[in-house]
């Protein structure tokens, strides 16, 4: 199955007009693509030609890191959910880092509870193996306090 098709197959679905027979094959398509680095390598490629045709080298050299949390449905499991007590939401916390301009670099999903600075402490040494090339990181004040001293060393 070509990636044209499988795209153009997953168009179809989510207009409403595919069977569950060909949902079930799109997604075991996708699912070997993804085990096998095809997805993030399509992810990087095209990422790299949109910088480009913005005028920017393709591998970026700065970026912006960020969370949003967000509710979870009652069918969530408990383990995968946490309690923001800043906004007042039980889910799940997204944790992005995305370059100048916000194309994805890396993201994270995990429990609302898990702080911004806990979550970078995973984030940015994956992505400084992945980018190198990334030098400046702007953040907001919940980034601040240890992880400016623990992020010397580590991404220097």
């Amino acid at each position: 199955m070509s990636p044209l098709y499988a795209v153009e197959a997953v168009r179809f679905n989510s207009s409403g007009g595919a069977c569950d027979c060909v949902v079930h094959r799109v997604y075991a398509f996708w699912r070997r693509w993804r085990d096998s680095g095809l997805i993030t390598e399509l992810h990087d490629r095209l990422r790299g030609k949109v910088r480009e045709r913005a005028g920017r080298d393709p591998e970026p050299t700065a970026g912006v890191i960020d969370s949003q949390s967000v509710k979870a449905d009652a069918v969530v499991g408990a383990g995968s959910r946490g309690y923001d007590g800043a906004k007042k939401i039980n889910g799940r916390r997204r944790h992005l880092i995305c370059d100048t301009i916000g194309l994805l670099l890396a993201i994270r999903v995990l429990p609302a509870d898990v702080t911004d600075r806990q979550a970078a402490t995973d984030m940015l040494p994956a992505l400084r193996t992945r980018f190198p090339t990334v030098t400046k990181l702007w953040a907001d004040s919940g980034y601040t306090g240890v992880l400016v001293t623990w992020t010397l060393p580590c991404c220097s």
